[in-house]
């Protein structure tokens, strides 16, 4: 019987529409951040490459072996030990990219909560007034 009812409870736990939603954004993020690997990998890091004199900004290492190795692929191909800091650059601004757009997604769905400001109170002269014309209206 105890079954049955974490059962039950599970699948309300599922059927509730924020778990639905918490999934959908856990499948749009991941595709995001694709995107956005993407949009480092392929569009900002090939220039800054270029400008350090480096085709492939993510195999800027610093190789601890001493045995000079000139890129990631061939340190780690060889097991050397190595300071891969172009991947690391390369995964915090994929990082700042990606939280300056949760950012901005953040702040405009804030705005959409916002309540709408309340109407100003009217003054005690118009509510008297009001009361007047009320009673004028019902006599």
């Amino acid at each position: 019987m105890v079954h049955v009812s974490i059962a039950g409870e599970f699948k309300e736990f599922v059927a509730k529409g924020s778990v639905v939603d918490l999934a959908v954004g856990i499948v749009i993020g991941a595709a995001f951040g694709k995107i956005v690997s993407s949009f480092v990998n392929d569009l900002i890091m090939p220039p800054i490459g270029l400008l350090l004199g480096k085709s492939d900004f993510r195999e800027l290492i610093i190789d601890l072996s001493g045995k000079g190795y000139p890129t990631l692929s061939q340190a780690r191909a060889a097991g050397a030990p190595v300071i891969a800091y172009g991947n690391f650059i390369n995964v915090i601004i994929e990082f700042l990219i990606i939280a300056f757009a949760v950012f901005l997604l953040v702040r405009q769905i804030n705005r959409m909560r916002r309540e709408k400001p309340a109407p100003p109170k009217d003054s005690e002269e118009v509510n008297l007034l009001r009361e007047i014309r009320d009673s004028m209206k019902a006599k």
